[in-house]
């Protein structure tokens, strides 16, 4: 009991150290969920999009590990996958005990429904899904998972106004029908739950200016191709780099 009651402590303070000023129905939602699920803000299980909380596929498998599960098995659906576009479909089943009969759960990926820094991966994005659909079945969550909401690429945006077009892209231009380069980071500190503040200090060191917005469109691409390469590869080396620019007064809080 007093383990789970400083996990909600633990869980509202670093909600409020991530995502600033939180309305009281969504510390309200936090505590139930640390209560009930024991799940951790700190190590990812949980994810704040939009006022809502999503859990993680991280937080889903620290589920099935606390309470012993049994197993998973994930098979692709061959007649439903088509590889040429791209698209996958799994089926996931998920074995409490030895005895279980097992939950099942589906995902499916294609390019449209999944980001655009994971094009090329919907066979993994695939998998994960089912796996999560399956394990929320399986221990009763109710709570949809991160990875199963699809793509948050905005829609193409008008062209730059032409008196703009002789100055630099920075992060607010849209730039011949591609996402802005705002929205790819953002969509990018939400896949891989990184700190945004912690990635924005980290962007201007890697930039070499107080703010994105003054900065080159290609320089700030460049951060964000660098980010998104190395949160794929090595999520957990990305965490120890954006942990040196915590300032002394927070590791103090």
């Amino acid at each position: 009991m007093k383990k789970r009651t400083g996990l909600i402590k633990s869980n509202a303070k670093r909600a409020r150290a991530v995502w600033g000023v939180l309305p009281k129905c969504v510390l309200q939602s936090l505590n139930e969920l640390s209560a009930r699920h024991a799940l951790s803000v700190a190590i990812g299980d949980l994810q704040l999009l939009d006022g809502r909380w999503y859990v993680t596929h991280a937080g889903l498998l620290r589920i099935a590990q606390r309470n012993r599960c049994s197993g998973i098995r994930t098979v692709i659906q061959e007649r439903l996958s088509n590889p040429a576009s791209n698209r996958w479909v799994f089926k996931a089943t998920v074995y409490k005990s030895p005895r279980s009969r097992g939950f099942v759960g589906y995902g499916d990926a294609d390019p449209s429904n999944v980001s655009l820094l994971v094009h090329g991966a919907e066979l993994r994005v695939a998998e994960t899904r089912a796996v999560n659909r399956a394990l929320r079945k399986a221990y009763g969550i109710g709570l949809c998972s991160v990875e199963e909401i699809g793509s948050y690429s905005p829609a193409i945006e008008p062209a730059p106004r032409k008196q703009n077009a002789s100055h630099s892209a920075g992060v607010n231009a849209s730039g011949n029908g591609q996402p802005r380069l705002r929205d790819r980071l953002c969509l990018l500190i939400r896949q891989h739950q990184l700190n945004p503040t912690l990635v924005k200090r980290y962007a201007a060191d890697f930039c070499g200016t107080e703010a994105l917005r003054d900065t080159p469109r290609d320089l700030v691409e460049s951060f964000i191709n660098n980010l998104a390469e190395w949160a794929a590869r090595d999520r957990e080396g990305l965490l120890c780099k954006l942990n040196s620019y915590t300032q002394p007064e927070e590791v103090k809080s």
